[in-house]
């Protein structure tokens, strides 16, 4: 069905096998933050055996489309939301006991991510995820300072993110990531650097930076609209984002996609199904999957998904299938933001028609492989763009 990803002697991420890569939502959070535009339903006390029936039928439906999934091997899981850490231990062992009746589930070689949030990440709650098989934490720490995080309306402080780390060690968690959110509004006093250092300090396999974005349809996406708040301008946005890429990568961080930094060993493998281009299979409200070619999503909202489910009902919201001139455009986006790059050859692309862009630093070549540098990354929709274009033209189309 997907293929795995293992490690190959050039350091490059790449398919083996037909595992499975299966991405698990949970749409609760006990409050929606104001720049969160993701599937969210505010609940401090979640309906979570609701949700395990719910995402029962949803397996069921992908059972009887795709056939015996029994016989697929999970190559990664990765639980997001929402707020995974709500579901606590019992969640977790349940969700377990749901997924290895339909697939080959081996703790020993699947990579098993959970979200959490520092504040409902308990020790008890890790412990029990530890127990189950979970096997990698993210935390949705997005900042170690408090002035950041009461603007961002995070239900934790510095201290507490900082001890959930800790927690997460105790419990038996060595592959830990934080989540850090760079580009708030120059209103919000803040030292990135220091937030980065703090970061490099607590020894940390993997961290990942995200600049701030104003969806149109949250409250910061309104708040921006009438002006309420500025965002910060390109050239701050730029200095935080290479700020971020130096600091890390001098602690031994690599970069190896445009927001995602760890020591070697340490990248998420789930991601690569994704960015890959191999196929996964995504349970849960919103959640996406790209199976035989297709691509599909299921309903967004919590009580929709519910309903159906209930009803008995298509849990798949819509479907397309990518034309061909589209996987070459998704193939070309995705390996440009990763440290893969792409092969000119494969796009018919020029060395001469990407010159520019090794002079300039944004970009290096090797063995017919183009790859960005940070500088080159800041760029990617630009680059992506001109690239296509080129590639288009050289083919005729």
């Amino acid at each position: 069905m997907v293929a795995a990803i293992v490690s190959c002697a050039d350091d490059m991420l790449e398919p083996n096998s037909d595992s499975v890569a299966l991405y698990v939502h949970v749409p609760f959070c006990t409050r929606r933050c104001h720049y969160c535009d993701f599937a969210v339903t505010p609940s401090a006390d979640p309906p979570v055996d609701d949700w395990l029936e719910a995402l029962e039928k949803d397996l069921n439906q992908w059972q009887a489309e795709l056939g015996e999934l029994r016989l697929r091997r999970l190559d990664t899981i990765f639980v997001g939301g929402g707020t995974p850490s709500l579901l606590g231990g019992a969640g977790m062992e349940s969700l377990r006991r749901l997924i290895e009746d339909r697939f080959v589930l081996d703790i020993g070689s699947v990579e098993w991510s959970a979200e959490a949030n520092p504040n409902s990440l308990t020790l008890e709650t890790a412990r029990a995820w530890r127990e189950a098989g979970v096997n990698r934490l993210s935390l949705g720490v997005q900042s170690f300072d408090d002035r950041v995080l009461q603007w961002l309306g995070r239900l934790h402080d510095a201290a507490e993110a900082t001890a959930a780390v800790e927690r997460a060690r105790t419990a038996g968690f060595d592959n830990v990531s934080v989540d850090l959110i760079f580009g708030v509004p120059g209103e919000v006093s803040r030292s990135w650097r220091h937030e980065l250092e703090h970061a490099t300090e607590l020894a940390l396999p993997h961290v990942s930076a995200y600049g701030l974005t104003a969806e149109r349809r949250t409250a910061l996406g309104r708040r921006v609209d009438s002006g309420r708040v500025r965002m910060p301008d390109q050239e701050q946005y730029e200095y935080e984002y290479l700020t971020a890429v130096e600091i890390l990568e001098s602690h031994h961080l690599k970069q190896y996609e445009v927001s995602n930094f760890a020591r070697s060993g340490y990248e998420c493998r789930h991601n690569w199904h994704y960015w890959i281009g191999t196929e996964y299979l995504g349970v849960g409200p919103s959640s996406h999957s790209f199976v035989r070619g297709r691509r599909s999503w299921n309903v967004r909202d919590w009580p929709a998904y519910r309903a159906a489910a209930r009803d008995g009902t298509s849990l798949r919201e819509g479907h397309e299938e990518p034309t061909p001139q589209q996987r070459s455009l998704e193939s070309l986006w995705l390996g440009l933001r990763t440290r893969r790059g792409i092969d000119l050859a494969r796009h018919e692309i020029t060395e001469n028609s990407v010159a520019s862009w090794i002079e300039e630093g944004r970009a290096t070549l090797a063995d017919g492989r183009l790859r960005l540098t940070a500088r080159g990354w800041l760029l990617l929709d630009e680059v992506v763009t001109e690239l296509s274009a080129r590639s288009a033209e050289a083919r005729g189309s």
